[in-house]
């Protein structure tokens, strides 16, 4: 009485495809793979956590280099550049002859 034998697992299936029909039963099992997935590659990101510091200190390294430059051209954004005074020909139609 206590086993399930393969009529009762046939009836179980029957029923679920029934409840649940056929376009969602592949939806979940996709769903289900997905979650795997995800849940295996965190799970080996935990076992190369060691590596990780080395990694983000070349991040923190270029991040602050980034800084630097930005600040750089911030500053001469800044600055009041000089423009060269034009040229009195061309303003006039340099194509002429005096």
């Amino acid at each position: 009485m206590g086993e399930l034998s393969i009529w009762h697992w046939l009836i179980v299936l029957a029923v679920v495809i029934l409840l649940f029909g056929s376009t969602k039963l592949p939806q979940a099992a996709r769903s289900l793979g997905r979650s795997m997935r995800i849940f295996k590659s965190e799970t080996k990101g935990l076992m190369t956590d060691d590596e990780e510091p080395e990694s983000a200190r070349g991040l923190r390294e270029e991040a602050a280099r980034l800084r630097e430059e930005a600040a750089r051209l911030e500053s001469q954004a800044e600055r009041p550049q000089e423009l060269p005074a034009p040229d009195r020909d061309a303003t006039r139609g340099g194509d002429r002859k005096p």
